[in-house]
């Protein structure tokens, strides 16, 4: 790890395999920072469509979130995004961000803007990074690097347990597929199955593995 980082945790999987949940009692667990990209890349869609910008305009998506005023905060030791002095965070899961963020997250200008905004939390705290690319992109040098991961049938249950009506498999497609930084499985990441595991279950796997790894926690 680069000497300005301090501990990172890195946590990635598909949609609704659990790796948000997981990441966030891990953190919580450990007393580190909870650090979620993938509100930092909603509130960019978000703001993006509130200008009228289709999520495949890559140019105007770009010129936007240049000049936009992004800041990220703590608020209860977890990431909070403000753009142009505005919280979107009741916004992030409204039906519009879910079928633009993955487009709108395949434009390089957003991925190096959020991909900064999350490694600045690292230079500042022990954080644990629940994403796509966190393991495989953000921090490629943590040893401490987990693919949460769970069947698509429950990953479809899970999603429409959360009031989510995004298509799974499209969405799939959509994250593995893109050019800028798609998800996939770090080499030297710990695949967990989250499938038949209940969140303590899962954590308590990782723990085991960060102490092997001679993690101090």
């Amino acid at each position: 790890m680069p000497a300005d980082f301090h501990r990172v945790i890195a946590i990635d999987g598909p949609a609704a395999s659990g790796k948000s949940s997981v990441a966030r009692e891990l953190a919580r667990r450990l007393g580190f920072v909870y650090v979620n990209s993938g509100a930092i890349y909603r509130a960019i869609a978000w703001y993006v469509l509130r200008r009228d910008i289709g999520p495949d305009d890559g140019v105007r998506i770009a010129q936007t979130v240049e000049s936009a005023q992004i800041s990220c905060r703590l608020e209860n030791n977890e990431s909070r995004v403000c753009i142009d002095d505005v919280d979107p965070t009741n916004h992030l899961r409204d039906d519009p961000v879910n079928k633009a963020v993955s487009q709108v997250s395949t434009v390089p200008e957003v991925r190096k803007i959020v991909t900064e905004k999350m490694r600045n939390y690292a230079r500042a705290h022990d954080v644990v990074v629940e994403g796509r690319d966190i393991g495989s992109v953000v921090f490629p040098y943590t040893p401490c690097k987990f693919y949460i991961d769970a069947s698509p049938e429950v990953r479809f249950r899970r999603r429409v347990a959360e009031g989510q009506r995004d298509e799974i498999a499209a969405r799939d497609r959509a994250d593995s597929s893109r050019r800028a930084s798609p998800l996939t499985v770090a080499p030297d990441a710990q695949v967990i199955d989250t499938s038949h595991l209940t969140i303590e279950e899962v954590i308590d796997k990782i723990v085991e593995q960060l102490k092997l790894k001679g993690l101090p926690l």
